[in-house]
């Protein structure tokens, strides 16, 4: 470096390196100014001076001076280096793999640019690189034991297990008996255990299990120790041994599920699918009843038998398990209890169980069968659970009635408001849920839980505004809605996404929906450190194990959510296409010229307004931070707040097309993936890709009625198009015919006759009624009266949950709301569409869409019988002070203490 300059001003060039390394940048283009007067085409320094722009946020200056510099050098590995760093600040790590690349053919050994190289192949997944790149490395310094460890990860990300275990073996082989010292003991345990599931992860359990006990007086960490060594004697079938092994792990915690999970598959009595035989679940029985009595205080041993317990063994278990936690209060009761819904018949025994305790909680004041008195929060407690048992089996008016009897008993618990809340939103009431949670809030401002859950219950009834307000009270000063980006804070940016999208603001929807996708790009960017920190702090396991999570992370129900929205975006900007700037211009012209002159002052007015409200927004916050700090830091503006520009795409299917194909990679076997494929496909005119997704579509759910939907729509316009006349028009048509026989719904038969055997496997659901009827109008326009007899034909019939006779009935709310828009939009006929609002109001009382009698529609404000607070529905201006509560004083005139 440097080495073509005399002696001064290469100590300079020195200087300029350090003060980069050492972050000191105005001394280091203070020295790099001194070489380029005397040396003013230098393309070491040149490209010095251009790194040390970058890192001052000057990129435009950083880019023309190491291009300029690396013309003046094209030799130099200085130069192709720095081009390398600077692409790589920018995650365009592609390039900066060609720059280094570059670099090594001048130098090729030199250990900084080999040790940039194989993070950035690490990163990028270039595995096979990634171990040559390791592999030079260790040759060229063998005795850094950082060397030896990457090769071997190397290796192991690569496929080649046994490799891996050499290396480490050749590694240890270097090692002296007595090492390691004290200082590095817990690091050389990491690497035992790391080489040790490598080994077991190979196909060399015996192995793996010999070298544990070797190297025993060398681990640190016991724990771990233990458990590796039990679950390997439980891979080797040393049942006895891995039975006494977990027996010892459940003394150094009861609670861990896992250890029970081991010490069932030693003693033979494990299911996957949690059947047992009566004999197994007698055994099963018998064993926890030994371990309860063993570990009286650990809750897990008394929860788990509720999972494989039948019948009266399970009630007498369930009563055990709840009178303790509803005399305790703790509120989380159900949701530990929620998965046994979906036992059979424990729902049932649950609900019996519950209405005991409370009836005899009321009558006598203690549980039935016992003598002492119970305090009264305990009959709370026991009417906060059952509403939720009554939500959770859609009996909504019962839960109602429990969840109120419970907030008359004790007006003040901020749960039974925020459960009241759920079972409205539940009932179709989101302006009445949203009230309810917006009390809850109120009555502890500090929770920022409770606080969380009433911006999402106003998101859901579409209070953007007023849940904004909301949620930035937990932010800090200054810019508040870009703190909540800056935390990522992924499920308000979802469900502000979806309520935007349901109001057709397609630009603040999509800016929301890739807000997150933007995440996911920044969670893949920061493991990039890790893969230099893991390997020099040994922890391997962990390490390995990070990168297969962000091998997976696009699969994340988050991400796919906000990439479906996106693409549902972007269908209906393609559907419904925005008005160019020359057709605005022709409509403008129409106008009167007073009006036009008035438009364009006004449109003037507002741009102006929006520019100046957003750099007195930039100025308060760059106050407030050097107000705090001292220093003064300017956040660049989001040039497009709204998501204006983003909806100002020319081609809307192809940027669909993006988050699809990862879609597609990371979630095949999401029902959702394929529908949107289909749709996109279909779009875009391409008709095997859209048989593609019908495939995948059949295999995941033949019965879905979406599934039927795509399939009879695509066989219709499959069979619309034209006679093919191209080469490649009957090379499709080819596959087509050669496809169309695989799909037995369609063997042998028409597609109206298709469609009429799928309603008759499938009458008694409305919804696969109601895609029949939208086919049979498809097929057949002018059988729409036909069509819309069809769903109005539908009954509402009361139905078994679980073997319980009652009170449910087999109409779904959204199910219903997506037949009133079928017959409002599809089938175009109001009448029907009035006729089946009117039906379904009956039904769903509570409903805000259809306008049930005792939803919020019909009453306005939402008053609690407890303490008589209100609650502001969507149609409300509500607005909140600066401590978060409601400043609508008047609406507390009823107030009663």
């Amino acid at each position: 470096m440097g080495a073509s300059l005399p002696p001064k001003e290469a100590n300079l060039f020195k200087l300029i390196v350090k003060s980069y390394e050492t972050k000191q940048y105005k001394k280091g283009l203070k020295a790099a100014d001194t070489i380029l007067k005397k040396f003013p085409n230098h393309g070491e320094t040149l490209s010095m001076k251009g790194l040390t722009l970058n890192c001052m946020d000057r990129k435009l200056e950083a880019y023309e001076l190491v291009r300029l510099g690396l013309k003046n050098d094209l030799k130099s590995h200085v130069c192709w280096h720095v081009y390398g760093l600077l692409y790589r600040s920018d995650r365009e790590y592609r390039e900066a793999i060609k720059c280094y690349r570059n670099a090594l053919r001048i130098d090729p050994d030199n250990i900084e640019i080999l040790r940039d190289l194989s993070l950035l192949q690490a990163q990028m997944r270039d595995l096979e690189g990634f171990v040559e790149t390791r592999q030079q490395l260790l040759t060229l310094k063998p005795n850094h034991r950082m060397n030896w460890i990457g090769f071997a990860v190397a290796h192991h990300l690569n496929s080649n297990g046994s490799k891996a275990v050499d290396i480490l073996e050749a590694y240890e082989g270097t090692l002296d008996d007595d090492y390691p010292p004290e200082n590095e003991r817990c690091e050389h345990g990491e690497m035992l255990l790391y080489k040790i599931s490598l080994l077991d992860e190979c196909g060399f359990p015996e192995r793996a299990l010999e070298e544990l006990h070797k190297k025993e007086s060398k681990m640190v960490d016991k724990l771990d120790y233990k458990e590796q060594e039990a679950l390997l004697l439980l891979k080797l079938g040393c049942f006895e041994e891995g039975e006494k092994l977990f027996r010892v792990l459940l003394t150094m915690n009861p609670d861990n599920y896992r250890y029970y999970e081991g010490l069932q598959k030693c003693l033979g009595l494990y299911s996957e699918n949690g059947q047992y035989t009566a004999d197994e679940i007698d055994r099963l029985d018998n064993l926890y009843r030994v371990l309860a009595h063993q570990y009286n205080r650990s809750s897990a041993v008394k929860r788990i038998p509720l999972d494989f317990l039948r019948d009266d063994k399970f009630r007498e278990a369930a009563e055990n398990y709840i009178r303790p936690l509803l005399t305790k209060g703790v509120p989380s009761l159900f949701s530990d209890l929620y998965p046994l819904y979906d036992h059979p018949g424990k729902a049932d025994i649950l609900g019996e169980l519950v209405s005991k305790l409370e009836q005899s909680l009321k009558d006598t004041g203690g549980y039935p069968g016992s003598v002492e008195k119970e305090p009264p929060s305990t009959l709370m407690w026991t009417l906060f659970y059952s509403a939720q048992h009554y939500d959770r089996r859609e009996q909504y008016d019962i839960a109602l009635t429990k969840i109120d009897e419970a907030i008359e008993h004790t007006p003040t618990v901020i749960d039974l408001y925020s459960v009241k809340s759920r079972i409205l939103k539940h009932t179709g009431d989101l302006a009445a849920a949203a009230a309810l949670a917006d009390e809850a809030r109120c009555m502890d401002l500090a929770d920022r839980y409770v606080n969380s859950e009433c911006v999402k219950r106003m998101l859901q009834a579409d209070q953007v505004a007023l849940a904004e307000k909301t949620a930035v009270l937990f932010t800090k000063d200054g810019e508040q809605h870009n703190n909540l980006y800056d935390m990522q804070c992924m499920w308000y940016e979802l469900a502000s996404g979806e309520s935007y999208l349901r109001q057709g603001e397609l630009g603040r929807a999509l800016k929301k929906f890739l807000a997150v996708e933007k995440h996911y790009a920044d969670i893949t960017e920061d493991q990039f450190d890790f893969h230099s920190y893991c390997l020099r702090k040994m922890t391997l396991r962990a390490y390995v194990e990070m990168l297969k999570f962000q091998d997976r992370l696009h699969s994340h129900a988050y991400f796919r959510k906000a990439a479906c929205g996106a693409i549902r975006c972007y269908l209906k900007l393609y559907d419904s296409p925005l008005k160019s700037a020359s057709e605005e211009d022709d409509a403008m012209s129409k106008l009167p010229p007073s009006q036009k002159k008035k438009l364009k002052q006004k449109l003037r007015k507002a741009e102006a307004r929006a520019k100046k409200e957003a750099e007195v927004k930039i100025e308060e916050t760059n106050a407030t931070t050097v107000a705090k700090s001292g220093k003064r830091h300017v956040k660049p503006v989001d040039p497009d707040p709204h998501g204006e520009k983003l909806i100002q795409t020319e081609d809307p299917l192809a940027e669909a097309s993006k988050y699809l194909k990862l879609l597609l990679k990371h979630s095949p076997d999401c029902l959702e993936t394929h529908l949107l494929s289909f749709e996109v496909n279909m779009r875009k005119q391409k008709i095997l890709l859209a048989l593609q997704a019908i495939k995948h579509l059949m295999r995941l759910d033949a019965d879905d009625p979406k599934s039927h939907l795509c399939l009879i729509k695509f066989f219709h316009k499959v069979d619309s198009l034209p006679t093919p006349v191209t080469d490649t028009e009957k090379l499709i048509w080819g596959v087509l015919e050669a496809e169309r026989p695989a799909f037995s719904q369609l063997h042998g038969k028409s597609l109206i006759e298709a469609n009429n055997t799928f309603l008759e496997k499938h009458r008694e659901s409305l919804i696969h009624r109601a895609a029949v009827a939208e086919l049979l109008y498809v097929l057949k326009p002018d059988k729409k009266a036909e069509a819309v007899k069809l769903i109005e034909d539908s009954v509402n019939d009361l139905v078994s949950m679980d073997g319980e006779q009652g009170n449910v009935r087999s109409w779904k709310l959204n199910d219903s709301i997506t037949v009133h828009k079928l017959l409002e939009t599809t089938l175009v006929d109001h009448d029907a569409a009035s006729r089946w609002k009117a039906r379904c109001a009956e039904y769903f009382l509570y409903s805000t869409y259809f306008g049930g009698i005792r939803s919020s529609a019909n009453n306005q404000i939402q008053k609690s019988p407890a303490n008589g607070a209100v609650g502001l529905n969507a149609g409300e201006d509500s607005s909140l002070s600066s401590n978060g509560r409601l400043e609508k004083l008047n609406a507390l005139k009823d107030l009663h203490i």
